[in-house]
């Protein structure tokens, strides 16, 4: 079968990743036979910046990339990089996860400094509930990711 060209569509902006992402999954996957070119189109510009001229390169297609493949069954599964991207992009999904039980230090907001007690995580909505000592109880709390570490 020969390589067709394909556009696939990604966030504006997340080009070169999507493409870098492609790129590091072809060659994981020993793909690169079903593989030619993967570009992102871009054009040479000369724009005026505090007075000097700048050359720089502009996307003429912002949000998709060009993938040179043969389409098969498994050649087709990399649609689910791009699209894990996007998802990434619209809702980042938090660097820590926490669990049931462990020990966090809040680090942000009015209970700052102090410390407690996973009692329920939240990946969805990115929130947990921890139990925070205030006045020798335990006092649940509904707070972010970012605004808690690890003990």
């Amino acid at each position: 079968m020969a390589k067709q060209w394909y556009i696939v569509h990604t966030f504006s902006g997340y080009e070169q990743k999507a493409k870098a992402a492609l790129e590091e999954r072809i060659r994981s996957l020993s793909k690169q036979d079903y593989f030619g070119e993967i570009l992102v189109p871009v054009e040479k510009v000369v724009e005026l910046v505090k007075g000097k001229k700048k050359t720089s390169s502009r996307k003429f297609f912002p949000g998709y990339i060009l993938v040179q493949m043969e389409l098969d069954d498994e050649t087709w599964q990399v649609r689910a990089i791009t699209q894990q991207m996007e998802e990434g992009a619209i809702k980042p999904k938090p660097r820590v996860l926490f669990s049931v039980g462990e020990n966090v230090k809040v680090v942000d907001g009015p209970f700052a400094d102090f410390n407690g007690v996973v009692e329920e995580v939240k990946p969805d909505k990115g929130k947990l509930r921890v139990l925070i000592s205030i006045f020798g109880r335990a006092t649940p709390v509904e707070l972010e990711f970012v605004q808690v570490e690890r003990n």
